[in-house]
């Protein structure tokens, strides 16, 4: 595989992304430090460093490891461990299973992990990642496809998945990874998740003001208000949601989700019961919406968060075959 390395360069720092070569399994330790570091959850643990330096395609195995490095005091770049703040890590799989790997054409590259350190979460290293692992995945292994999965609730991971590069959500899984803990996730939240295709071929392009398509009352799904709570921090207001409405005969339909459920997840993490259940009724109902809407053959075609405050986010749903107007 050619280009194994990239430097880029995001609100003046630079970065180095590169594909992990090593033979030696000492140098697998960092993505399993890293993954426990960003998502806090021991018991997911990767496979132990000897296991996956056998997975690295480069060697006997299907996965590829991309690592990121953050440019050094005086501006040296280089793989220096002690400069690494982020992976990702993923494999090829299939997507027919009665095909398998008879086809290449079958063939589909499953991103597992995309993880930054938190301090260096605003420079956009995570499209630069999801970018650099999609010239490798073409390029290096002719591979068209990238599918993953996220959480729905999640407005980070819409609008880049979704928003930015365009991926289909082509499935909804119900509670995914059985009881999830860590930081990201709660024991006590389903771990709900959007399982994502990934066309590498197809061009994007989205609306700059996906808002043009007006918020009308006869398009809204969610019923939601905002409530002062006891949360782990204190008082605070957060976004509740009390209800749906799945009778709307509209063929665009917008699905709002939390503003920031992270941020919910660490704050309803009380004795509480009904603040505590706060993101579970989130997670409950959009369940139901989105199954329903589903089946009913609607498709998501975007995602957005409203400028005025308070701000909301809000996926795009179109009846599958319908193409309005925006304006209309």
């Amino acid at each position: 595989m050619k280009n194994l390395e990239k430097v880029i360069t995001l609100k003046g720092k630079r970065f180095l992304l590169k594909v992990e070569t090593s033979h030696d399994s000492n140098d697998y330790a960092k993505y399993e430090a890293m993954r426990n570091e960003i998502w806090r959850f021991p018991e997911d643990n990767l496979p132990g460093t000897r296991n996956l330096m056998c997975e690295n395609f480069l060697f006997d195995g299907s996965a590829l490891f991309i690592a990121v490095y953050s440019e050094q005091t005086g501006g040296r770049l280089s793989d220096d461990p002690a400069q690494f703040v982020g992976f990702s890590y993923g494999f090829v799989g299939v997507k027919d299973k009665d095909i398998a790997f008879r086809s290449p054409k079958n063939l589909q590259f499953y991103s597992q992990y995309t993880g930054i350190k938190e301090e260096f979460r605003d420079y956009g290293l995570g499209i630069a990642v999801k970018e650099f692992q999609r010239e490798r995945v073409a390029e290096g292994f002719g591979i068209f496809t990238i599918s993953c999965t996220y959480d729905p609730l999640t407005g980070v991971n819409a609008w880049r998945n979704v928003h930015h590069f365009g991926m289909d959500v082509v499935g909804y899984r119900v509670s995914t990874y059985g009881e999830y803990g860590g930081l990201l996730n709660r024991l006590d939240v389903p771990s709900d998740r959007f399982f994502m295709s990934w066309d590498l071929k197809k061009k994007v392009r989205r609306s700059a003001k996906p808002t043009e398509y007006p918020l009308r009352e006869t398009r809204l799904v969610v019923k939601a208000e905002e409530k002062i709570v006891h949360g782990r921090s204190g008082p605070l207001k957060l976004e509740t949601i009390t209800g749906s409405d799945l009778n709307k005969d509209n063929d665009l339909l917008f699905v709002r989700i939390p503003l920031d459920f992270y941020f919910m997840l660490r704050e309803t993490d009380v004795e509480e019961k009904k603040v505590r259940r706060i993101p579970i009724q989130w997670r409950l109902i959009t369940r139901d919406i989105f199954q329903t809407l589903f089946a009913k053959g609607y498709e998501i075609i975007d995602f957005f968060q409203t400028k005025d405050e308070p701000r909301k986010n809000f996926y795009i749903l179109q009846r599958a075959g319908k193409r309005e107007k925006k304006g209309d």
